[in-house]
């Protein structure tokens, strides 16, 4: 990889509007507290086009207030064949959205493809981040407890590999 380079970090879910927005929302607030946002460049997409274009649910915005990130900007978008190219990471919210990158990604590219989850260090039993869309709002206060948890794991761990 080119010293000049930006890692580029795709956090993919079903829709693009619970839990990848959250997981890019907290990822650019922990990249620019760490001053790093001209060496990572964070993004999210959805495996399914159910909600394109449209902002990220109320209710995960409205958690994610609380907590400080600001998720107004984003807007849905499906994952692209060049994403699979153009991204050093792309990690899914859980093992069926994971599934469904695999399917789609071209061999030459899937080592970039995880689990989010793989970078926690407090919540050891869990693998997944279970979606909150059928739930109530302590659904998405999860989502945010294991995505702050797992992205502070993810940012450790590509300071650690002098990528950032």
């Amino acid at each position: 990889m080119n010293q000049n380079e930006k890692i580029k970090v795709l956090f993919v879910c079903m829709g693009n509007i619970c839990r990848s927005p959250t997981a890019d929302a907290v990822f650019k607030h922990q990249v620019r507290a760490a001053g790093l946002e001209k060496q990572i460049y964070v993004d999210s997409a959805g495996t399914h086009a159910y909600h394109i274009d449209e902002p990220p649910d109320k209710r995960a915005q409205k958690v994610a207030l609380t907590r400080g990130y600001n998720m107004r900007e984003l807007r849905a978008r499906t994952v692209e064949p060049n994403d699979f190219e153009e991204f050093h990471y792309i990690l899914a919210m859980d093992k069926n959205n994971l599934a469904v990158l695999h399917d789609r990604c071209p061999q030459q590219y899937s080592h970039k493809l995880d689990l989010l989850m793989r970078y926690s260090s407090q919540w050891d039993s869990y693998q997944e981040i279970a979606d909150p869309y059928y739930g109530g709002s302590h659904g998405f206060e999860m989502v945010l407890d294991l995505v702050e948890d797992a992205n502070e794991g993810l940012l450790k761990h590509i300071l650690s590999q002098g990528q950032g």
